[in-house]
Formats: C-alpha cells, sequence, structure tokens
C-alpha cells in the first residue's frame, strides 16, 4: 500500500462551511486525509491506494460536483479565451444588475407613500417576481441542497427569508386586503394581528436579494483573483522555442519538445525549457526564480531553467526536462500547495448562521404552535410566523461586510493599496511577524554604480566616462547601470567576452573592464597595493569592475542594488505596531548583513531557495507566530501563498501579486504599515456590523413573535440596521496614513490621480 496525492476540482460550493462539509464527508473514508479549499475550489486528497472514483462519488453524495483536474496547458495560451472563472462572475454580475435594476422602483414606491398610485402594489409585484425567483434562485437552490442533507447555513435564512416575504405578499394580495385599489404602507410602528393580511413585503423579498447578490458577486471576484496565480506563472514561460534539427533551425511549440531536443537561444530571448548549456556563454536573468537582480554567468557546461532570460550572447541548449518536471512546473505545485494549506477562513456570518438558522426558524414555529394553541385563527398564527422570520432576514447582514469591503478597500486604492476580500483580513489583527524579500522590497531591485574609486591622477568623472563608454555596447545589467552615469559615449572596436568582461577602443586607446583577475591575466593591468585593498572591500559588498587603459589600472566601479529611501521609516513604522521584521534573501550573507544594517533589521536569513523560504514561513508558524509576508518576485509566490497575510509589491510579477492577499501599487514599504492598519481597521468595522445587524434582528423578533409585528416595522428594523451598517462603514473613508515616529522623516508618497 502507498499512500498518494489525489487533487480535485469542486464546483457547487457557495460559502466556507460547504468547504468544511465536503472535507467531512471525504475524511470519513477508510485512510484518506483530505483538505478541502474554499477560495481555490480544490480538495487536495491524501491516502492508501485512494481511488479517484470513490473520491468524487462522496463528494457529489455530499451535494457537491467533484472532477479530476484538466492537465495544465502548455503552448500558446491565449489570453482571450474565457475560462469556467470568467463566465461565473460575468453570470452573477448580470444577475445582480436586473435584479438591482428591478428592485429600485420597488424599494422607491414602497418607503414613499406619497409615490403609492393606485393599484402601485400590483406593479411593484410584477417586478419583484423575476427577483424573488430568478435573481434569488443560486439561494434557493443552495438552500435545497443543505436540506436534502440536513444542514442550513446563510443560503437557507436568505431563501426562507425571501420565499416567506413574497409568498406572505402573495397571500396578502390575493386573498388579502392587500389587492385592494387605493391600499397604501403606513408609518404605524405597532399593528395588530389581523392587519397582517392587508399588508405586503415585496421590497423586502426584492432588497434583501440584491444586497446578498452584491456580496456574493465581490466574492466571485475574489475567489477569481486567486485562481489568477497560477496562470500568471504558466504564462511566464516560453511558449515557442528555435529548434535544432541536422544544423537546420526550426519553430515549434515549448509543448513539442522532448528531452534530448537541442535549442538555439538568442538574446533577449527565454530559455524553453530546462537545459544543460552545451555551446556559448552568457549572463541569464534568472530573478523570476532567485529575486535577485544580478544575472548568472554561463558557459558550456552550466544548468539554466525554462523562463529564465538570456540577456547576453547565443546559446546552445539541450533539454533536460520538460513539462510538469521543470522548475516552473515544480514552482507552480509549490504554490498550489501552499494556498491549499493556508489556514481556513471561515466567514463570520456563516459560523454564526450554523446556530441562528435553527433558532430562527424553531422560533417561527412556536410562534405559529404558540397562537394556535392560544386559539387565534389561523391567519394570525401564519402573520405571527412569517414576521418572525421576515424580521430575522439578513438584510443588514448582507451588508455588513460587502460596504465595509467597499469603503476599506477604496480608501485603500486611493493610498495604493489593493485589498483582494473579506479572507484577507482576519490574520491582519493578530500578526506579529512580517517577513521581507530583500530585492525590489526593501532594496530598489535594480542596478546602480554606489562607489567609485578612480586611481591617482584620474579624475571620478573621467574614470566614468571611459568606463560608460566601453560598456556601452554590452546589454548586460551592471553595464546599463555603469552607461547610465555618462550617456553618449561610445567605444570603437567593441568585444564582448562573456563572463569576465568587454574591450573597446575610447578616445583612441584601448579600454577594458570586467573582473579584476581577468585584467590581471589577460590583460597584464595590475592595481596599485592600495587599490587592491579597496577592490577586495568592494567585492564583499557589491560587484566590482576594475577598469584598464593601455595596460594601465584606472580604477574600480562598484555596482549594487540600493536600499530604498524609505525602508528604513517603514522598518519602524513594523516595530510600532508590534510586527518583528525578518529579512530573507537569496544573497550573500555579507550583502544581506550590510543591507540589514542599513534599514535596522537584525534577523536575517540569507542564501535562501524559494523553497527555503516557504520553509522560512512554515518554521516560524510552527513556533506560533503569526507571519505577513512581504515581496515582489515569483521566486516570493510560494511564501506569500503560504503565509498568514501575503503582500505583494506593485512594481513585482503578476505571478506574485496574484499569489499575495494585499498588493501594494507603489512599491513604497511604508504603506504596508499603512496595509496592515487599514485591514485591521475594516475588519474591527465587519465585525461591528456584523453584531449590529444581528442585534436590531434580535431584539425585533419578540415583538414579532408576541404577533404585533407590522410590516413596516420589519422594514423600519432592516432600514435602521442597513443605515447603521452603512454609515459605520463610510468612517472607513477618513483613514490616513500613520505619521512616521519620531526622528525618522518619512518621504511623503505621490497620490495617485
Amino acid at each position: 500500500m502507498s499512500a498518494v496525492d489525489v487533487e480535485l476540482d469542486i464546483s457547487g460550493m457557495t460559502c466556507a462551511s460547504c468547504a468544511t462539509r465536503i472535507e467531512r464527508k471525504l475524511n470519513k473514508l477508510p485512510g484518506v486525509e483530505a483538505t478541502v479549499n474554499y477560495a481555490t475550489e480544490k480538495a487536495r486528497v491524501r491516502g492508501n491506494d485512494v481511488d479517484p472514483a470513490t473520491l468524487i462519488a462522496a463528494v457529489e453524495s455530499a451535494g457537491y460536483q467533484a472532477a479530476l483536474p484538466a492537465p495544465p496547458p502548455s503552448g500558446d495560451i491565449d489570453e482571450n479565451t474565457p475560462n469556467r472563472e470568467d463566465g461565473e462572475v460575468g453570470a452573477l454580475r448580470r444577475r445582480l444588475l436586473i435584479s438591482a435594476a428591478l428592485s429600485l422602483p420597488v424599494a422607491v414606491l414602497s418607503m414613499v407613500p406619497a409615490l403609492q398610485f393606485e393599484y402601485w402594489q400590483w406593479l411593484a409585484l410584477t417586478l419583484t417576481a423575476p427577483v424573488a425567483v430568478w435573481g434569488a434562485w443560486p439561494f434557493h437552490r443552495a438552500a435545497a441542497v443543505n436540506a436534502r442533507h440536513g444542514a442550513a447555513t446563510m443560503d437557507t435564512l436568505i431563501s426562507v427569508g425571501v420565499i416567506a416575504a413574497f409568498g406572505w405578499s402573495l397571500y396578502a394580495l390575493f386573498f388579502g386586503g392587500a389587492g385592494m385599489p387605493g391600499m397604501t404602507m403606513t408609518f404605524t410602528l405597532v399593528g395588530t394581528p389581523q392587519a397582517g393580511g392587508h399588508e405586503i413585503y415585496l421590497e423586502v423579498a426584492a432588497l434583501v436579494t440584491v444586497f446578498i447578490l452584491a456580496g456574493r458577486y465581490a466574492e466571485a471576484r475574489a475567489r477569481k483573483s486567486s485562481s489568477e496565480a497560477l496562470r500568471a506563472l504558466l504564462e511566464m514561460g516560453a511558449k515557442h522555442a528555435t529548434q535544432l534539427v541536422d544544423g537546420a533551425e526550426r519553430m515549434v511549440l515549448v509543448a513539442q519538445l522532448s528531452v534530448g531536443d537541442t535549442v538555439l537561444v538568442r538574446p533577449g530571448e527565454k530559455i524553453p525549457s530546462d537545459g544543460l548549456v552545451i555551446d556559448g556563454a552568457s549572463a541569464v536573468d534568472a530573478s523570476m526564480l532567485t529575486g535577485e537582480s544580478v544575472p548568472v554567468e554561463v558557459t558550456t557546461g552550466s544548468r539554466v531553467v525554462g523562463a529564465t532570460v538570456n540577456v547576453g550572447g547565443r546559446l546552445t541548449v539541450e533539454i533536460t526536462r520538460v513539462g510538469a518536471d521543470t522548475e516552473l512546473a515544480r514552482m507552480r505545485r509549490l504554490m498550489e500547495e501552499a494556498q491549499t494549506g493556508k489556514a481556513k477562513v471561515q466567514r463570520i456570518a456563516d459560523r454564526v448562521s450554523a446556530v441562528f438558522v435553527p433558532i430562527v426558524i424553531g422560533l417561527a414555529a412556536a410562534a405559529f404552535v404558540g397562537w394556535m394553541i392560544a386559539g387565534a385563527s389561523l391567519e394570525q398564527a401564519f402573520t405571527a410566523a412569517v414576521a418572525t422570520l421576515i424580521i430575522a432576514c439578513p438584510c443588514a447582514l448582507g451588508l455588513a461586510t460587502p460596504t465595509a469591503l467597499l469603503v476599506g478597500t477604496g480608501r485603500g486604492s486611493q493610498l495604493g493599496i489593493l485589498i483582494r476580500g473579506p479572507q484577507v483580513l482576519e490574520q491582519t489583527r493578530t500578526v506579529d511577524t512580517i517577513v521581507l524579500d530583500k530585492t525590489g522590497t526593501v532594496t530598489t531591485g535594480k542596478m546602480t554604480v554606489t562607489t567609485v574609486h578612480p586611481a591617482p591622477g584620474v579624475t571620478r568623472d573621467e574614470l566614468l566616462r571611459v568606463a560608460a563608454a566601453v560598456e556601452a555596447g554590452s546589454e548586460h545589467p551592471v553595464a546599463r547601470a555603469i552607461t547610465a552615469t555618462a550617456p553618449g559615449a561610445y567605444a570603437d572596436s567593441f568585444a564582448s567576452h562573456a563572463g569576465f568582461g568587454v574591450q573597446g577602443i575610447v578616445d583612441g586607446a584601448a579600454v577594458v573592464a570586467g573582473r579584476a583577475s581577468w585584467l590581471a591575466e589577460q590583460w597584464g593591468i595590475h592595481p596599485p597595493s592600495e587599490a587592491a585593498a579597496e577592490l577586495n572591500t568592494l567585492a564583499r559588498t557589491s560587484t566590482a569592475i576594475a577598469v584598464g587603459r593601455d595596460g594601465q589600472y584606472l580604477g574600480a566601479i562598484g555596482v549594487a542594488d540600493t536600499v530604498k529611501p524609505t525602508s528604513s521609516t517603514a522598518i519602524a513604522l513594523f516595530r510600532a505596531l508590534g510586527l518583528r521584521p525578518v529579512l530573507l534573501t537569496g544573497d550573500n550573507d555579507t550583502t544581506a548583513a550590510r543591507i540589514a544594517a542599513e534599514v535596522g533589521i537584525s534577523d536575517v536569513h540569507a542564501g535562501v531557495t524559494p523553497a527555503g523560504k516557504l520553509e522560512v514561513i512554515r518554521r516560524l508558524q510552527n513556533d506560533g507566530h503569526v507571519v505577513a509576508m512581504v515581496g515582489d518576485g515569483v521566486n516570493d509566490a510560494a511564501a506569500l501563498a503560504a503565509a498568514d497575510l501575503g503582500l505583494a509589491m506593485g512594481g513585482g510579477t503578476d505571478a506574485a501579486i496574484a499569489a499575495s492577499d494585499i498588493t501594494i501599487v507603489s512599491g513604497d514599504l511604508t504603506v504596508v504599515a499603512d496595509a496592515i492598519r487599514l485591514s485591521r481597521r475594516t475588519l474591527r468595522t465587519i465585525k461591528s456590523n456584523l453584531f449590529w445587524a444581528f442585534a436590531y434582528n434580535v431584539a425585533a423578533i419578540p415583538i414579532a413573535m408576541a404577533g404585533l409585528l407590522n410590516p413596516l416595522v420589519a422594514a423600519a428594523a432592516m432600514a435602521l440596521s442597513s443605515v447603521f451598517v452603512v454609515t459605520n462603514s463610510l468612517r472607513l473613508r477618513r483613514f490616513r496614513p500613520e505619521p512616521a515616529p519620531v526622528h525618522i522623516a518619512r518621504t511623503p508618497m505621490p497620490q495617485p490621480a
């Protein structure tokens, strides 16, 4: 018996409790350990010789659908091809817009007596019927599935409330007095049971449906975004490759490559798949894997990874791994596993509904039975029971999360903060550790000239001009950094020596620039003793480029990634929020220590691979810490997904942004502190909204059970709770960035247009 992993695509889930139900059903199977992720709509099952058909049958017996995932796409990916998520979101958006357009006149007519013309109620019925039936159909269908399996969720309460409001309105219109000409909705706060047949609840049925649909639409959009992380990883790979067959070149799809094939990779092209360099020398930008801005020098015998970019010379590569065996595919699986293993976030409303829904239904039944025992008429008993259901209908509850999220995310976008959805907020309150990727997060991620050491008798400007001229012919990032210091200077007879340096004629003199050892061994140019010491020191903290002219040492230039101006301020802000900063980088110990000391971080992990980053995150979590991760590269994607809170810098890759919970558009690290504060504030607002949404309804339930509920009392209670929820949410518009701690000057961030 061997343990195997099986992944299933799940459909039909409408809330986090659905995932819990499926997970419970799968875990009842012998020898099975299952995890179901509502956000990604996937189940990961581990067990001994698990039969996929048995797993699918178990999911279907719970009332949902399951299927084995389709093989990942390769080769050309048509960005215009619609996927299942696009179809679901589009259908939900159409349902919401049509329902809202029909419900608005109903709400106005029902709440403004001056507009209630003769037979207005029949127009309201005509407009409400499609909303209560077609608009609320997803809730009715989910409630029916739950009922068949003996469960109750918010879908149950929504469906029962809408059906009760609409059903009683039909009774009142056709069998009571509500259909008579001249009927109006009054503002009597305390009604009588006998008046029940003369009142309608159409605006309740319509508005509840619209509000809940709006929340579901926001949720569907957030879920769609989470699946785009894996799509971004797939699109990062090359689409085509230049295959060499008997010395002839032919263009093929990457999906057609096999192990042992030979491909040609020109400068600027992506390496199509993992392989071995069999001819040529170049620099390869591997930042999508390592996150580091300095390209890796490769030559014959070097291993290269698919989707990395050849930025130097021409390479001939023998393919050693294709498809699911490549490093890119491994990273995709790594991120998928991290997302599946993420701590489950269950909606507060869903948790409460597990108890609230059965209680409300029980109270409605008790009211009906109580009135019948007391000798009341069937109409009186039914009125009290239906009123109990309606007053508990979650109108404000449907607004509680979407409105706070709408205002909070809207304010966040003004500050350059994009919050994915309510599921990301719950961990912000307890985050105590913030892990920071170095390159592109704490630092700029771009190579810059940081140090210039001219030889005696040579000026700084002269050294930079000569070096920039000879480096102008190279596309290497280090060369571009030097060229930027003196643009417009060029050399004649340029030649590049991959991995060593460049040479050319500048102002009639032979100039070389590159590794100090290459200048000494190839050109006989040796720096003086003092300059040699400077070079050794420079090489420990940056990329050192030695320059020689006509056989004489001209000086050295240090090129390195530089710290962002606001990084030190950001670290101080994190400490003020009670967060412990941790620096995580694939760079060497010396560079990492220098950057950490410059910004004020004492906890440093250097030389860490993408898998190592994920390991550090999980180790911190196992030690009891709630971890936030800030990064910008594909190499950070798995760690971002695994962290309790993932924050991506906006200048980073699509895969990192899609895998994160929050995106910082500006790339300013100080805004990360604002994002955490805004997330915490939004979560507190959602919780207070939910409390009051329940409190208003619960307070009115005894009135409803007593048979003293006029329909407008229900409408007034829901309107009051809705107004409170909206007003409370609007307070988030006053959120302001936190001032920098005393003695730390914070660089102002430009506001987006």
